[in-house]
């Protein structure tokens, strides 16, 4: 009998499952959520931490809940000879954002001890790749693009060892990391599977990938390893772990998965930006030049005097409603309605202040789209924080079922039978995916299902 595998990946937002299909995505971690999630046949399953959208310590909180409820769930089906052997990852940002080493101290300490981390944030369909311990982005070093001035989460060095010692403020010195390049992962599996085994001192092993034959051959290695391994990494390293065969649904199977009304005409598309990113700001100006689309702003600085006001409640649901009745008089004349917070980053009093008012910002996107669902086809949402808040809180789903890329790097999942609107899907788009074109290439796509339904 094969050997019974499960890779876990703790996603910390919900773009992580970018290149995989036909696998659960949960957004719950109670018991039963995680043992149906380990029982699905899928040999992958994802846990939507969104730990980046958290202040440090909650995110550590969160991941400490997540793996001491994982550390039952895998000892009960361990024990009743339903699983041999199980990997986690800890998935973060293909452009080095995100709570390290915070979330695989944790998860170290919980479900540990482990021999070696391995640092994979390569994330090929997207442009980002290693070598020679170097990160790139379209083949300029990361550290030199907008990401890396990152307010929340930025740094100052591509290379992987020095960006490890600037995140970790010394504890770990660049000259401690190791390294597995390209030419290595490329060599026999024997050779790198003994590499593997002289990993000690839990250390941190900085990967290079710019081909997926590179994380192919190190997935069949580390399989064929006795050593526990723990990692963190973007999605590219997940392929090579788990490869998977070709997803059941083209881009065009996955379009016309949009919902249909009672008279068999395609329902309506609604985009979400939430993203700040300059690049998602590129995306949604050439969105809103197409004919077919009008936008309905949220003003964010307005949105923050009022929060911070007093009457807060009451003038947040005036607001919500005017909004609500923006977007869909814009239903009405059979348009797309894009909803997007105004350009430009709030400027906040601290961290913890951005995050908070990210975090209302993005509920409230989240009711205005789930009170819009039950008369919609499909729904893009651009942004990890802003689809967490969509799927989690306004559609209140326990969990989705990822249904492959509709372009690559770009997932569509699809809400289950129980849910309040089911079989609606939902496009999570990062917000650092694709190029200039990218969202409206995909609005396109989407839109092109207009024939009628079968």
């Amino acid at each position: 009998m094969a050997e019974r595998r499960k890779v876990i990946v703790l996603d910390d937002d919900p773009t992580g499952s970018q290149t995989v299909h036909s696998a659960p995505l949960l957004l719950r971690w109670d018991a039963e959520s995680l043992r149906r999630g380990l029982r699905h046949p899928s040999p992958l399953l994802f846990v939507l931490a969104n730990t980046r959208a958290l202040e440090p310590e909650l995110a550590r909180e969160r991941v400490r809940q997540i793996c001491r409820g994982l550390r039952v769930v895998l000892e009960e089906l361990e024990a009743a000879g339903d699983l041999d052997r199980w990997l986690i990852v800890s998935r973060g940002d293909s452009t080095l954002r995100g709570h390290f080493p915070l979330e695989v101290e944790v998860i170290a300490e919980e479900l540990g001890p482990f021999d070696a981390t391995l640092l994979a944030p390569a994330f090929l369909p997207g442009g980002r790749t290693t070598r020679g311990g170097v990160h790139y982005l379209h083949g300029e070093p990361v550290h030199t693009s907008p990401f890396a001035r990152d307010r929340l989460f930025g740094f100052s060095s591509s290379a992987l060892p020095e960006w490890v010692e600037e995140k970790t403020r010394g504890v770990i010195p660049a000259s401690t990391v190791e390294r597995l390049d390209g030419a290595e992962l490329m060599g026999p599996v024997e050779a790198l599977q003994a590499r593997l085994a002289r990993f000690s001192a839990q250390c941190i092993v900085a990967v290079d990938a710019e081909r997926p034959e590179q994380l192919a051959a190190l997935g069949a290695a580390v399989w064929r390893s006795e050593r526990r391994l723990l990692f963190q990494s973007a999605a590219s390293l997940i392929n090579g772990l788990v490869p998977l065969p070709p997803q059941p649904l083209d881009p065009a199977g996955l379009a016309a998965l949009r919902r249909c009304g009672a008279c068999g005409e395609r329902l309506p598309v609604l985009v979400m930006v939430g993203s700040h990113v300059p690049l998602a700001d590129q995306q949604l100006e050439l969105l809103l030049q197409e004919p077919a689309c009008e936008g309905v702003e949220i003003p964010v600085a307005k949105l923050a005097r009022v929060l911070d006001g007093p009457a807060a409640t009451e003038l947040i649901r005036s607001l919500e409603q005017s909004w609500l009745e923006q977007l869909q008089a814009v239903l009405d004349q059979g348009r797309t309605p894009v909803l997007f917070s105004s350009r430009g980053e709030l400027v906040c009093a601290s961290a913890q202040e951005r995050r908070r008012f990210g975090l209302e910002l993005a509920a409230l996107m989240a009711r205005l789209a789930a009170a819009l669902a039950p008369q919609l086809g499909l729904i893009i949402s651009k942004g990890g924080i802003t689809t967490h808040t969509l799927l989690a809180e306004g559609l209140g789903l326990d969990w989705v079922e990822l249904q492959g890329q509709l372009l690559p790097g770009l997932s569509l999942v699809l809400t289950p039978p129980e849910a309040r609107v089911p079989g609606l899907p939902v496009v999570t788009f990062p917000g650092n995916l694709g190029d200039v074109g990218t969202l409206r290439e995909a609005w396109r796509l989407l839109v092109q299902a207009d024939a009628g339904c079968p």
